[in-house]
């Protein structure tokens, strides 16, 4: 589910022009296109897209660019993280250890957006579709399977190289929130238990309460302090030719661990297949093959991918209480959407308790 587009778009053109503009005062006759917003999938970001021609030297250039704004309205996640974001984008493309999209600039004055944003190139690939599952329509159905095997192998790697960044030794120690605990895990636990009552209000959620309790009650002998991407899935990947180009979307970014990835990472395969009563397409690996996979190109074991992937359900049952909600605020049906849905119903299953009621699939 995407935010709902209310930008003035012909007015963000102007502005965005005018800031590139003075950004570039040695680039002459500069013009800005038509802007867009893409669809179907990502749900609490802003982004703009654009394409910017100016003169140089006598000869015209152009570019393509994202815009990507920080949030000024609904909240999905209890806390803004925007600028966090950025840095940790800037850092792992400077390192070139991570295939992410490079920061061209970052604007913190909110005069000319409402909000400060940051801006990138436009990089040649497309991303797998939430809406509709990609498992059911879109550009992976019309692949052959050797070739859908090239992209999920591909899509593994990129995992597995966010899994081998030193967050140290790339200056990501302001990820730490020592007020929530001691180590990184702990403390998306302590956040995601904030977020739960925040987003609840109240409200009875009988899975995800299940589902926090399940985690109390199994707690981990070490938890882990290392980078965790955070919304970890292909459907956060640009491909072109079967191949990631680039990892997007780093809201979700933390220390909590690489596991913590991991789960995420199978439970979003289980929510695109069981979620919606679909087969996973020919040449996807198994959830077997994929951490066979990820410990090889890792080199560490999975041990605690119960505990990963319940955690996993629980946090996306947050975030589905909370587009529930905005659905309601922005005047789309929503119905019974905040307690039963397909992830409270993969999650029911993994803690094997009655599923929330009888769910329909959309078409």
């Amino acid at each position: 589910m995407a935010i709902p587009a209310k930008r003035d778009l012909d007015v963000a053109r102007k502005a965005i022009t005018d800031w590139l503009v003075a950004q570039r005062p040695d680039e002459g006759s500069l013009t800005v296109g038509e802007l867009a917003s893409p669809g179907g999938t990502g749900f609490s970001n802003e982004t703009l897209l654009l394409d910017a021609t100016w003169t140089k030297g006598g000869a015209a250039r152009t570019e393509s660019l994202v815009v990507r704004v920080k949030p000024t309205g609904y909240r999905v996640f209890l806390e803004d993280e925007f600028e966090t974001q950025y840095r940790v984008i800037k850092a792992l493309g400077e390192s070139g250890q991570v295939k992410v999209a490079p920061i061209l600039a970052y604007e913190a004055d909110p005069a000319v957006l409402g909000a400060p944003f940051f801006v990138m190139p436009k990089i040649d690939g497309v991303a797998p579709a939430d809406a509709p599952p990609y498992n059911q329509e879109g550009f992976l159905v019309d692949m052959t399977p050797a070739m859908r095997e090239r992209l999920w192998l591909s899509a593994v790697e990129a995992l597995s190289s966010v899994h081998r960044v030193d967050y140290q030794k790339l200056g990501l120690d302001f990820l730490s929130k020592p007020e929530r605990g001691a180590t990184g895990l702990d403390q998306q636990l302590k956040y995601y238990e904030e977020a739960f009552a925040w987003a609840a209000e109240d409200r009875p959620q009988r899975v995800a309460q299940a589902a926090w309790e399940w985690l109390s009650a199994h707690p981990l002998d070490q938890p882990p302090t290392e980078l965790s991407w955070g919304d970890s899935r292909i459907g956060n990947m640009l491909f072109r030719d079967a191949e990631v180009q680039a990892v997007l979307d780093w809201e979700m970014v933390s220390l909590g661990g690489r596991e913590m990835d991991l789960g995420w990472w199978l439970f979003l395969d289980r929510f695109h297949t069981d979620g919606y009563a679909l087969k996973r397409l020919p040449g996807f690996g198994t959830r077997e093959d994929t951490v066979v996979e990820w410990e090889h190109r890792t080199g560490l074991r999975a041990t605690h991918l119960e505990f990963y992937e319940i955690f996993a359900g629980f946090r996306f049952a947050v975030v589905m209480i909370r587009l529930a909600r905005m659905a309601e605020e922005w005047g789309m049906p929503s119905g019974d959407m905040e307690t039963n849905n397909p992830v409270t119903h993969v999650l029911a299953g993994l803690l094997d308790i009655e599923p929330p009621g009888p769910l329909t699939i959309p078409s």
